[in-house]
């Protein structure tokens, strides 16, 4: 698994959200809960925990998700109601999975044939029809009704299936061992095999897709507040006495701060929500706090929230070496202390705007003696314009634990909807 390459030992937290109305709050226009989560994330856990998408999106869908919102790139992928597993940010597929869920109790083309029976079902499109999923939308009121005969129809026909009827128009066709709840413990043996078990495991979730996740043993689980009502009915008759599974009073990314806080499974206030966070100390055991420090300073500063901005320039000023370099995307390269120097006439400049900054996949992908280099990608949107970049930075350590900037480096993202050398991008 690509994923053990970045880790060393069992990793503290893993946490395997839903996305829709979940990690993604689609009420939140300016998506504060989920740049919150995130912030936090980088900041406390990437570097040695593990993020699990798990959805009932095709990967196609959750790609078009990706380019709507900031979302984080997961260590692991769970995607089409659990029946496809992919790693890493190539979303390399899990090929024992697929295998697990090719068996002679299923067979789409009899499931295509069975269904074309229900005047009630219409096939949704074809981007969310999977190898081991059918998609159908349903007619409202029609799905206790249709769920119960179609079991009949297939089971008689030799196929062992699950049907999922939710948000009161959709209904899925997937193997009986596939699913949420099957995608997580199957993931779970694995890392048990790669001596990876994962200290904590939190799921978090919204509708009744996701109570597999809760049936797990020994997994924490959180329904965020605006969960479904068909959720909420499942607890009260499934999960009542289950102290590991809470209902948040907090929406969405929301509500799983606050599980990882009831639970105690590690650090909650995010970067975001710190009013001490700028004045922090840079800490040598983790570089990648440094860089969320920075780049919340950077969107502020362009947002023009903060008051004594020159002080904040000054201290970051000082903690780049003399000689430090900057290579700009676009060709170039100027000192680092002049850039960042220059940022003081960049000052409100998006103040009144949509505008966001986040780092996503911080990692040091190097660490001797002395020195580190963090490796990251580095998002920025204003309105409706997004910009990418893959960034290198290189610390030095210096007495009293500092770091040091030495090199910041950067060239476009592939993953950016811009990037020629006309666009204005500072660092």
């Amino acid at each position: 698994m690509l994923i053990m390459e970045r880790l060393k030992s069992p990793p503290p937290l893993m946490i395997v959200s839903d996305l829709d109305h979940t990690m993604v709050d689609h009420q939140d226009h300016d998506n504060l809960s989920l740049l919150r989560f995130n912030s936090l994330w980088e900041d406390a856990y990437r570097r040695d925990s593990l993020l699990v998408f798990s959805t009932a999106r095709s990967p196609i869908l959750y790609k078009e998700l990706r380019k709507e919102k900031p979302l984080l790139t997961p260590d692991i992928i769970v995607t089409s109601i659990g029946t496809e597993i992919a790693f890493g940010n190539s979303m390399v597929p899990d090929h024992s999975w697929v295998e697990t869920l090719n068996t002679d109790k299923w067979n789409r083309e009899i499931v295509l044939e069975e269904t074309s029976k229900f005047p009630e079902l219409t096939l949704q499109p074809k981007t969310e029809q999977r190898l081991h999923k059918v998609s159908f939308y349903i007619d409202e009121g029609k799905g206790e009704a249709v769920t119960k005969e179609l079991s009949h129809l297939l089971e008689k026909r030799g196929l062992d299936v699950k049907i999922i009827h939710s948000w009161g128009m959709n209904l899925d066709v997937i193997p009986r061992g596939g699913g949420k709840g099957e995608a997580l413990e199957y993931l779970l043996k694995k890392l048990k095999a790669e001596g990876m078990s994962p200290v904590n495991t939190l799921a978090c979730g919204d509708s009744e897709h996701d109570a597999e996740l809760f049936s797990i043993p020994d997994v924490h689980g959180v329904m965020v507040s605006n969960s479904q009502e068909e959720l909420l009915k499942w607890h009260t008759e499934n999960a009542l006495n289950n102290s590991k599974l809470i209902h948040s009073s907090e929406r969405c990314a929301d509500g799983i701060l606050q599980a990882i806080d009831y639970f105690k499974l590690g650090p909650t206030l995010s970067p975001r929500d710190s009013s001490e966070f700028l004045n922090g100390k840079a800490d040598i055991a983790n570089p990648g706090q440094e860089v969320v420090r920075f780049y919340l300073f950077y969107e502020r500063l362009r947002r023009g929230e903060i008051k004594k901005y020159e002080t904040y320039i000054a201290s970051f000023n000082e903690a780049c070496h003399q000689d430090a370099v900057f290579f700009h995307p676009a060709g170039g390269e100027k000192s680092l202390r002049d850039t960042i120097d220059e940022l003081k006439k960049y000052n409100g400049n998006r103040s009144g705007k949509k505008f966001w900054v986040w780092v996503d996949q911080v990692r040091v992908i190097d660490n001797i003696p002395g020195k580190c280099i963090v490796k990251f990608d580095k998002w920025e949107q204003c309105e409706d314009e997004r910009k990418c970049c893959t960034t290198t930075v290189e610390f030095s350590s210096k007495g009293g634990g500092c770091l040091v900037w030495e090199q910041v480096k950067q060239i476009w993202s592939e993953k950016s909807e811009l990037n020629d050398e006309n666009s204005c991008w500072i660092i």
